[in-house]
């Protein structure tokens, strides 16, 4: 393991998701801005495509694809100073133990860190439980950090990993102004899993086709975020592409659909218009109009509850009609965007205890609040889906051993795994939806 006196500090980012390695990267940077990263994205169906890498837009020294196993090995081995898990809750848990085994007996180990790629509005107990065990768990916001320390202290687990944070693609807020040499821009920003079923996307496409109609003076984009046949966090079973092929005379010449890095899209965006994204967190920062939509309903399953006297919620109805909507800034300030630039220092903070505690000559053992006397009936099951057994050492024939391969058998080991997702995705996005409309007939 490293000693604390190397000028710099090298940081692995795990991450299972091309969003998550995008909140990973940038929080690696946030917190120690000049460090070497090297990413490590975690195999699975939502590994991220060369294609999403290059449109997250954030450089790693190197970049990889590893097992849970394998990055146990590797961070057991590799000279970090902090490691960040930038993974879905049950992978973050699993690593977390695979690594208290891994520096079992170091006299030194990494900072670990952990978080939320965005809005938790669904599943906090169950993902903060999932976390706990790291250095520092990130809170994008003070009402987070509120929400995060209640639950930790309510099952007797010790809270002060808590961390105030915000979320660091925010950055600043130039180019948000008004262009008037321009048409006026609506971007809605479509979720991968939300809504879910057909019939609730085909409405939302619908309406916004119907809004470009309605104002030919304006452009309209459809903000997605993957293309046929990737995945991101979520699995989107009905891509809005496919949709679109269907609407009857097609997308009009003011509507189109749109890829690309958020932030160069809200650079030319005038209203935000979104069921939960946390996209739209992204455009309040910026002082974009931003519309949160209640033609759903205002439902916990959507996550638009989140936005509950934020000033944003509004209808296609409304916004057909004109209406942009205005943000309450005491609202915006508690969530974790305030208008002020506070979030640098919100940054600087954690920064600097992830520094402080880089800098100390040891650090105890990492202690998640779940183990086998406390979820003995869950905790197995959680470390098995990722290869370790309940002590966290990996399984027989799962300690990912390296071994010398060939250029021809990494290209064959690659092609296969390609073939896989591939499949995987087949069934998810062709198959599943066939076989649900057959039980339903």
């Amino acid at each position: 393991m490293p000693s604390r006196t190397e000028p710099s500090l090298r940081i692995a980012v795990l991450a299972d998701s091309d969003t998550r390695w995008k909140w990973g990267a940038l929080t690696a940077h946030r917190l120690a801005p000049g460090a070497r990263l090297d990413g490590r994205l975690l195999r699975g169906r939502a590994t991220p495509t060369a294609r999403q890498l290059t449109e997250v837009g954030v450089a790693a020294a190197e970049i990889g694809e590893v097992t849970a196993t394998e990055f146990v090995r590797s961070a057991g081995r590799d000279r970090y100073d902090v490691v960040v898990l930038a993974c879905v809750g049950g992978a973050v848990q699993a690593v977390l133990h695979g690594l208290a085994a891994a520096w079992e007996g170091e006299p030194v180990r990494p900072v670990v860190v952990t978080g939320y790629v965005g809005v938790v509005y669904e599943k906090l107990a169950d993902g903060l439980l999932l976390r706990h065990g790291a250095d520092l768990v990130l809170a994008n916001s003070p009402h987070d950090a509120d929400r995060f320390r209640e639950v930790y202290e309510g099952v007797g687990a010790d809270a002060s990993c808590v961390t105030e944070w915000a979320l660091p693609f925010l950055g600043d807020r130039n180019g948000s102004g008004r262009d008037q040499q321009r048409a006026f821009t609506v971007v809605f920003a479509a979720q991968p899993s939300v809504p879910e079923s057909r019939a609730d996307r085909a409405y939302l496409l619908r309406r916004a086709v119907a809004h470009a109609r309605a104002h030919p003076e304006r452009e309209v984009f459809i903000k997605l975020r993957s293309k046929p046949g990737e995945h991101t966090t979520h699995i989107e079973e009905l891509p809005y592409q496919k949709l679109a092929l269907r609407l009857p005379g097609g997308l009009p010449p003011n509507c189109r659909l749109v890829y690309g890095h958020m932030g160069e899209v809200l650079d030319r965006t005038d209203l935000l218009v979104t069921v939960s994204s946390t996209a739209a967190l992204e455009s309040l920062h910026r002082g974009i109009p931003t519309a949160v939509l209640t033609d759903l309903g205002v439902r916990e399953s959507l996550g638009n509850h989140h936005f509950l006297g934020s000033g944003c919620l509004a209808s296609w109805d409304r916004l057909d009609a004109g209406h942009l909507p205005e943000a309450d800034p005491r609202w915006t300030a508690r969530q974790g965007v305030p208008s002020d630039g506070s979030g640098e220092t919100v940054f600087a903070a954690a920064g600097q205890r992830v520094a402080d505690l880089a800098a100390r000559p040891g650090l105890p053992p990492l202690a998640p609040y779940y183990t086998a006397a406390t979820a003995p009936g869950y905790l197995p099951a959680v470390l098995a889906r990722h290869g370790l057994d309940h002590r966290g050492r990996p399984l027989p024939g799962r300690a990912g051993t390296p071994r010398e391969e060939s250029a021809l058998r990494r290209a064959g080991r690659a092609a296969l795994r390609d073939a896989a997702r591939g499949a995987y995705r087949h069934g998810v996005q062709r198959v599943a939806p066939l076989i649900r409309r057959v039980g339903e007939l």
